[in-house]
């Protein structure tokens, strides 16, 4: 809620406390200083009649929302707070179902009657795991798992020398430590085996103990319990530790948990022992750092085992950091921001097909393939392997949707706008548009860009046009055109940058006009720096045509571009999983191939560092007007402009509102990799990853990222058909030839079509 408060206001509304020296309810209400988060705290009187407590709670509520203004978003943890807030009127009702709470001791006998009403007014549903969400996938049609999170920034703070708490620092080494709440989840009697097999080592337990008698805790004298503690005092406490431990009992209040201390211990740099809790298991298992185990005795050998490892150096930490930045808060935060948003632009007719829901209930033991990433590339591959090879697929991204940067979606005003940025399809091949034609009818349309230079709108790319606006010229053919340009341009030696391209083509002036500051911006580089491919991407005219493309066929998707995904991706063959990171998933889903459309370098762990890329930042607002500007994109080459470009949809989608929507786009070095950087320093260094792809069996690198090179959308969907016509052909070659395949050389084929070695 932190993350939501930069953008929002939040107030969280926690249980009510009963006090015996209040004469009559009271809100007590904070503002966390660091967050800016509203805590609500209702204060009952402890003798009260509690029939009343709703009525009474409800009335607290209301008077609280009658000093808040636009629309509110209704948040739950737990269903028991449905009953005195279900009459306030949400632009979206969220429930994030953190535990099976209805498992846990004392669990109120109304809660699950409560939690089947909250499941069918929720507009959207988070689960706390994966297990979780297996155990409830089926309750709603717009449900997604969200592994726990970790603010690596605050625990990391453990791996750092300083003070240690006074109530641990005396004790003797090892340590071996727990944090968090003690209650039926922990296995007592484990706890007690290892203080007596091992007197030497000093256990601490951190944390309040609930819901179990404080005389049942066994005591040793090894085992310290030290009490409650803030979350600020956490990191201090993992200082001092050898080793975490999470005791847990295998039992139904543990059955769906995904404790949030595995990635928080993880940070701190601790090795974890744990019981085999299933999303511990399904998620850490494959780190040296996490060891698992189900019996006492196998427990203190891998106790001995982290404790060695903890002593060995930091090298293992490695791997755990690579894990970490794929579980950190904001990203969970920009994910689930993302679904919200899209649930209060759904409450129209449904987009959403069988295609979009995650996870079958029955999965093969087995897949044919594991696709990662559900973009173009990764899509195609799906399909075609899926429909044309009658192949078994896995389908997932690390997004909560499919489309790639492609998605598209209905924001709050109805207007269909690209959640990453326009995204115009335009092709020569006809092959590639009978394909698409399988899943979407067209809406013809022609681009037009617009450039504001020097308080002037002039067309986009330069032509006739563009240069009697901005030189208050009266060109008025072909030949005239050529021969300005030709006047200005400047002959080089040879051209080699982005910068060369331009200037030996229309000149300085003009270079400086258009080209320079929109390069500079866009890539973070001088033009000069740049391959000249990023600019011949952008011709000049001589003529009157302001298309921004000139391909035979021009088109948009009549649905829009996720609803074409949806129906590509409806296929029994295809099972598709979103919101998870592959290594997740390879791990435990079986296959025998692999596509990857992600980042090359990402692949192999960033082995030789990491390639360039440039990212964008959207900035989407709805506007109380009919239009905005005079087309669908209007490009602000100054750099005194900080974005590059604004688009207004509307334009794009033919759609007529009394409103519309536009997106500002500002560059960035950091975020989502959408521009692969081209340099020769940049291609060297993906040549040495190109290297590693063509040594590997069963893994198929297509796409944008896989390949690092900037295509547009019908190349990326040329590249994955022509890659799966030769997948294809190879595997008939082998049934006809009925001999050993040679799994290594047919691999490091078809990793060549795909990174572009042969034309598609």
């Amino acid at each position: 809620m932190s993350r939501f408060a930069r953008e929002n206001r939040i107030i969280y509304w926690e249980e009510p406390r009963f006090r015996a020296d209040l004469s009559e309810a009271r809100l007590d209400l904070r503002t966390c200083p660091d967050t800016g988060v509203i805590v609500a705290v209702p204060e009952l009187v402890a003798a009260a009649d509690r029939t009343t407590d709703k009525a009474v709670l409800t009335a607290m509520l209301d008077a609280l929302l009658a000093r808040e203004n636009g629309p509110l978003i209704r948040w739950y943890y737990t269903p028991m707070m449905l009953p005195f807030s279900e009459h306030v009127p949400a632009a979206c009702i969220v429930y994030d179902c953190m535990d099976e709470l209805a498992n846990f001791k004392n669990a109120p006998p109304g809660l699950g009657p409560l939690e089947r009403r909250l499941l069918d007014r929720a507009d959207v549903v988070f689960t706390g795991g994966y297990s979780l969400y297996e155990a409830k996938r089926d309750s709603h049609r717009n449900i997604y798992p969200f592994p726990s999170g970790v603010d690596v920034a605050h625990f990391i703070r453990a791996r750092e020398a300083g003070a240690e708490p006074a109530d641990q620092a005396g004790l003797p080494r090892p340590r071996f430590g727990f944090y968090g709440v003690v209650d039926e989840r922990m296995d007592l009697a484990l706890l007690a085996a290892i203080a007596d097999a091992r007197p030497g080592w000093s256990i601490m337990i951190v944390g309040p103990v609930v819901k179990i008698d404080r005389a049942d805790l066994p005591q040793r004298p090894n085992i310290h319990y030290l009490g409650g503690r803030s979350y600020g005092e956490l990191p201090a406490y993992l200082r001092g530790w050898d080793v975490a431990l999470m005791p847990f009992a295998v039992n139904a209040a543990t059955r769906f948990i995904s404790p949030t201390k595995t990635p928080e211990y993880l940070a701190g740099g601790r090795p974890v022992v744990s019981t085999p809790i299933a999303d511990v298991v399904r998620h850490y298992a494959g780190l040296e750092a996490v060891r698992i185990a189900g019996s006492v005795e196998g427990f203190i050998r891998q106790c001995e085992a982290a404790l060695v490892l903890s002593r060995s150096g930091s090298r293992w930490r490695d791997a755990v950091d690579r894990m970490l930045a794929q579980h950190c808060w904001d990203g969970i935060y920009a994910r689930m921001a993302r679904l919200v948003q899209e649930a209060i632009g759904e409450k129209r007719p449904a987009r959403r097909s069988k295609a979009q829901a995650v996870w079958p209930a029955e999965r093969p033991r087995c897949y044919d393939c594991l696709v990662v990433g559900a973009g173009f590339a990764g899509a195609v591959m799906a399909e075609r392997l899926a429909a044309g090879s009658g192949k078994k697929v896995l389908l997932i991204d690390r997004r909560p949707h499919i489309g790639g940067n492609a998605h598209d979606r209905f924001d709050e005003a109805g207007i269909l706008i690209h959640h990453y940025g326009p995204h115009i399809f335009h092709t020569n091949s006809a092959e590639i548009v009978d394909y698409l034609s399988r899943f979407t009818r067209w809406r013809p349309y022609e681009h037009r860009v617009i450039a504001s230079v020097e308080g002037k709108l002039v067309p986009m790319p330069i032509n006739r046009t563009t240069l009697n606006a901005i030189y208050d010229l009266s060109l008025s053919s072909d030949e005239e055109a050529e021969a300005f340009f030709a006047a200005r341009a400047e002959t080089l030696p040879a051209i080699r940058s982005a910068a060369d391209a331009v200037i030996s083509r229309v000149g300085r002036d003009l270079y400086a006009k258009f080209f320079r500051g929109y390069t500079r911006k866009q890539w973070g580089m001088d033009p000069s720096e740049l391959d000249k491919s990023v600019t011949c991407r952008v011709p000049v005219r001589t003529n009157m045509d302001d298309r921004y493309f000139t391909d035979r066929f021009q088109a948009m998707p009549a649905e829009g571009f996720t609803r074409m995904f949806e129906r590509m991706l409806d296929h029994p063959n295809i099972d598709l999983l979103l919101g998870v990171e592959y290594r997740d998933a390879r791990a435990a889903y079986p296959h025998a191939e692999l596509v990857f459309t992600g980042p090359v370098d990402e692949y192999f762990d960033y082995c030789f560092g990491k390639l360039p890329y440039r990212s964008l930042e959207f900035r989407h607002r709805t506007l109380d007007q009919q239009w905005f500007q005079k087309a669908g994109v209007v490009n602000y080459p100054s750099e005194t402009v900080p974005y590059t470009r604004i688009t207004e949809y509307k334009h794009i989608t033919g759609q007529i509102a009394p409103k519309t929507s536009i997106t500002y786009e500002y560059p960035r070095a950091e975020g989502d990799p959408f521009y692969p950087i081209p340099c020769e320093e940049n291609q060297k260094l993906f040549k040495r990853y190109e290297a590693l792809t063509l040594a590997l069996a069963n893994v198929i690198f297509v796409g944008r990222l896989a390949t690092y090179r900037y295509y547009n959308m019908d190349q990326v969907i040329g590249q994955a058909l022509a890659t799966y016509r030769r997948l294809r052909s190879a595997a008939s070659g082998r049934v006809q030839a009925r001999s050993g395949w040679h799994r290594r050389s047919f691999a490091a084929a078809a990793g060549r079509l795909a990174l572009g070695k042969e034309p598609s």
